[in-house]
């Protein structure tokens, strides 16, 4: 069967201006790993022989969102001006709210005829946005996804409902 294609128009998310508010989901599962020397700084009992650990719900979500806030760090430090601010330059968190919709184990292909059985999680979280860097954060987790592995296809958010700083619906 042929197609054609009769227009292509950019996608540009974003979490808008100043003082909005709105949740944002995860539309594929997050991967974040815990390394060994964070873990007892976590709580983490050493079960890890050496190697860094996945995030699952029986650790705190300290973990979750440290680890979230410096690979941001890491993406921001690549794809944005070196005079602007990172996520972690500013006051507080990148998201107001997280709430936890499921963990769950896969194998994932991570490189040619290499398998590994990793711990991703799916994610709602609310946010309100404080000002420009803020606004400016949240966009760019929109735009990279968060977690690791991205380009695997995992961390990939949606806006799930936005509501302007007006009160009127986005």
């Amino acid at each position: 069967m042929q197609f054609r294609i009769e227009e292509v128009v950019p996608l540009s998310p974003d979490v808008g201006e100043p003082g909005s508010t709105g949740t944002i989901e995860t539309g594929t599962g997050v991967l974040v790993r815990i390394p060994p020397w964070r873990q007892e700084e976590y709580g983490i009992a050493d079960e890890s022989d050496g190697e860094s650990l996945f995030w699952r719900p029986e650790y705190s979500t300290e973990p979750f969102q440290t680890q979230l806030m410096n690979n941001l760090d890491r993406k921001h430090n690549r794809f944005q001006p070196d005079y602007l601010p990172g996520p972690s330059d500013t006051d507080g968190e990148l998201f107001e709210e997280y709430k936890l919709l499921k963990t769950y184990a896969l194998p994932l292909t991570v490189s040619e005829g290499e398998q590994r059985e990793v711990v991703l999680s799916k994610w709602r979280f609310g946010y309100h946005v404080r000002d420009d860097d803020h606004r400016r954060h949240l966009n760019l987790a929109l735009d990279t996804g968060i977690g690791e592995r991205n380009a695997l296809g995992l961390g990939f958010l949606n806006i799930e409902d936005k509501t302007l700083p007006t009160g009127e619906t986005a």
